[in-house]
């Protein structure tokens, strides 16, 4: 397999929606210099359909929809026994405080360009784009992957095709409307193609054994992933209103190791009165909406919410990929080394948000990446997770 060259990679916002319905905020690759004969070989037949293709989805706007929830969710306030019983659960290491970290947003803001009154910023679909996936028919589309033997009460996101996973998750037995966390973003090294990094929230419902599952994502990823999902604006479903988040544009600044971090906060939750799913960025503010009609599960509740890391593992040359996950560090390595999720909530069926309880932890090989929970007043239920992949334990 070829490989693309390419300068830096940034964290970009991921969606999709599929009822198998998914929304990310994608992180992608900026491509400089792609050596279609070194990458693949293309036809002038095939560079005119991808050219055709691109025409389609890149239509210039035609129509813009403005909508706001009926009622963003509340927080709820303990009272001070229950903070009492909670702050009991306080680790014995050292927590940074909120103060140590500090929000990041998206690079093309840096030059000052906004979008005029009445639009969207949309990112552009290009040849490049479509050529790094598996064929033009595959392109955005997202493929469901073969589940392996799991328990029952098992995350759906345990599956095959060299998917691996850190991540926190809740039972299957609450009703769920939506779910909260502040995500730290990080610039992890991808080793193949069409190998990716994310780091997202999944919200769920249905049949994690068969074909009707409803979930919507959204979170941070490195690299393309054009192999697993219809993503961003790519399908239709996702309503945008916001004309100050480019879906799929880069993330920046990025967190270094030992230096400073930087995270964002995304929420997702369902309009009580109108049923829509909406999406929120940062300090309440509205991204977009995946209509109610799109959902089947999801358009009563959600039974599932999971928080954490995933990467694609091809075995090249018969090797686990040395992709790294979060920050490429292991969990124990602790705040400003290894990646975190603070502040983790759900929103209650009565549209309130609470910090996640009696969560349960997951990663398939610890050798390669892990995640260890805690609890504490400052950043509430939180964990940190995520490792290097191909390393002596990890051949």
């Amino acid at each position: 397999m070829g490989f693309v060259e390419r300068k830096k990679s940034f964290p970009a916002l991921l969606l999709l929606p599929l009822a198998l319905s998914l929304l990310f905020l994608e992180r992608f690759t900026v491509i400089y210099a792609l050596n279609y004969t070194n990458y693949k070989q293309v036809s002038s037949l095939r560079l005119k359909r991808i050219h055709r293709h691109l025409d389609k989805i890149n239509k210039p706007a035609v129509i813009t929809i403005e909508r706001v929830p009926s009622e963003m969710p509340r927080v709820k306030v303990m009272n001070k026994e229950e903070e009492e019983e909670e702050g009991g659960k306080e680790p014995k290491e050292m927590m940074m405080s909120n103060e140590g970290v500090k929000g990041a947003w998206q690079l093309w803001h840096t030059n000052g360009t906004r979008c005029p009154k009445g639009t969207v910023p949309i990112r552009r679909s290009t040849v490049h784009d479509v050529l790094r996936a598996k064929s033009l028919f595959d392109f955005g589309k997202k493929q469901r992957s073969l589940s392996l033997a799991r328990r029952s009460d098992a995350p759906d996101v345990v599956s095959g095709k060299g998917h691996e996973h850190a991540i926190a998750y809740t039972g299957t037995s609450q009703e769920v409307y939506g779910a909260k966390a502040t995500i730290n973003v990080w610039d992890p090294s991808i080793q193949l193609v069409n190998e990716f990094s994310l780091s997202q929230i999944w919200v769920l419902s249905g049949s994690f054994d068969g074909s009707d599952l409803n979930s919507i994502e959204a979170g941070w990823q490195s690299d393309s992933y054009q192999a697993t999902g219809c993503y961003n604006l790519l399908c239709a479903g996702f309503v945008q209103t916001n004309n100050r988040i480019a879906i799929g544009a880069a993330i920046s600044p990025v967190s270094s190791y030992a230096g400073n971090q930087y995270d964002i906060t995304i929420l997702i939750w369902k309009d009580p009165k109108l049923g829509n799913w909406w999406m929120g960025f940062g300090d309440n503010t509205l991204v977009g909406y995946w209509p109610a009609e799109l959902f089947t599960h999801l358009a009563d509740h959600a039974t599932m919410v999971e928080w954490g890391g995933e990467v694609v593992n091809s075995r090249a040359n018969g090797l686990h990929t040395s992709t790294q996950m979060g920050s490429g560090h292991f969990a124990e390595d602790g705040f400003g080394k290894a990646s975190y999720f603070r502040n983790l909530e759900i929103v209650d069926s009565d549209n309130s948000l609470t910090s996640a309880q009696a969560i349960s932890i997951l990663a398939e090989n610890t050798n390669c990446y892990n995640i260890k929970s805690s609890y504490n007043n400052e950043w509430g239920t939180h964990f940190y997770y995520g490792g290097p992949g191909n390393n002596p334990q990890c051949p």
